[in-house]
């Protein structure tokens, strides 16, 4: 095969993320950018998405076999929309096996602390976290949080949810098959943001909206966004071949609220899932304190200077509870809790406070 421009830039970025894993030094550079559209980017989600990202540029040129790309590329909304409602689902069924509420944040504290919640799940990844351990575990560092901890809790449907993960993988490859080198280039990003997303994060975090928005901005505007790159950059050359994938939409028609309803649908429901993260946020918080359960403790905790914040606490049978003033940010209580029940405990829950943000 030929070693075109995006073959080779493809493998540049495989090993950039091999550089990554094995250093920080670039740390400082790269994580103030992918935070942005990572949702509080980390060292395995940066690997991740340059890993990904050279993968979509590579593999699909190694398709020899022609497909029709934007079928596919319909194909793998709808898988990915499936696998992030399923994501959800998961976290529903967890939190009734398990006994706990749903507006809680579930701090396993085998191994190390992994967490997981509605607004911002980890079974998934813990699947997968559970996978590579077995396989590389010994050349992951300890700042890579595999989420391994949550796999012993995983329902059984979670290990039928993962298999969606390689067949969008798959059909992702497909949909940038045989595509103008700009949309392409789009596609590798937002189909690399959308499996990191279902990975961790699922439906209500950062990197699945724009992974699963974007996806549906190039289905309806990839002609249009190429037209505009090529035309700027003086490509004629991708000019013409654009020109041979005429966008799905290009003439109106007769039926015009049709058009406008097909052409923003996405952008609706994309807001949609936003409203409803926020108001399962506000709904499910408990702004006045912070219930915190912790499950098969040792005999005597010490919780260091949160002890100062602690409003009430009881014992019952194999869990403590404390009360604890609002006064802290919940990711503070989050990993100042972490330190004290380090092998100190099965598990703790939170309840979340979105309102601590906003102070």
């Amino acid at each position: 095969m030929k070693l075109n421009k995006t073959f080779i830039i493809g493998l540049i970025f495989i090993l950039f993320a091999g550089i990554i894993f094995i250093t920080n030094i670039f740390n400082p550079i790269i994580r103030p950018i992918t935070y942005l559209f990572l949702m509080g980017s980390s060292k395995g989600k940066d690997i991740m998405f340059f890993g990904l990202l050279g993968l979509f540029m590579i593999l699909p040129q190694l398709v020899k076999r022609e497909f029709d790309p934007t079928k596919y590329l319909k194909i793998s909304m709808v898988i990915g929309w499936v696998l992030l409602i399923c994501g959800i689902i998961l976290e529903v069924l967890f939190r009734f096996e398990m006994g706990i509420k749903l507006n809680t944040i579930f701090c396993a504290m085998s191994n190390t602390m992994s967490s997981t919640s509605i607004l911002h799940t980890h079974l998934l990844k813990s699947i997968l976290g559970a996978f590579l351990t077995q396989i590389i575990g010994p050349f992951i560092q300890s700042d890579i949080n595999t989420g391994v901890g949550l796999y012993s809790y995983v329902p059984s449907f979670g290990f039928l949810v993962i298999l969606l993960i390689p067949i969008l993988f798959a059909t992702l490859i497909l949909t940038i098959r045989n595509r103008p080198w700009f949309t392409s280039f789009l596609l590798s990003f937002f189909s690399s943001c959308l499996l990191i997303g279902a990975i961790d994060g699922g439906l209500f975090g950062t990197p699945a909206l724009v992974g699963i928005l974007g996806l549906y901005l190039v289905y309806r505007n990839g002609y249009y966004l190429n037209h505009i790159a090529f035309t700027v950059l003086g490509d004629k050359k991708s000019l013409e071949k654009n020109e041979e994938m005429q966008p799905v939409y290009r003439n109106r028609g007769f039926n015009e609220w049709r058009y406008l309803f097909n052409r923003f649908l996405i952008w609706f429901v994309v807001g949609a899932v936003i409203f409803l993260r926020f108001t399962v946020a506000f709904a499910g918080a408990e702004p006045d304190y912070y219930t915190v359960d912790i499950v098969n403790a040792d005999d005597e905790i010490d919780l260091g200077n949160i002890s100062t914040k602690i409003l009430a606490n009881h014992t019952t049978l194999n869990k403590t509870t404390y009360y604890i003033s609002n006064e802290y940010n919940e990711m503070e209580l989050l990993n100042d809790l972490k330190i004290p029940l380090n092998n100190s405990c099965e598990y703790y829950t939170v309840s979340w406070n979105i309102y601590s943000y906003l102070l």
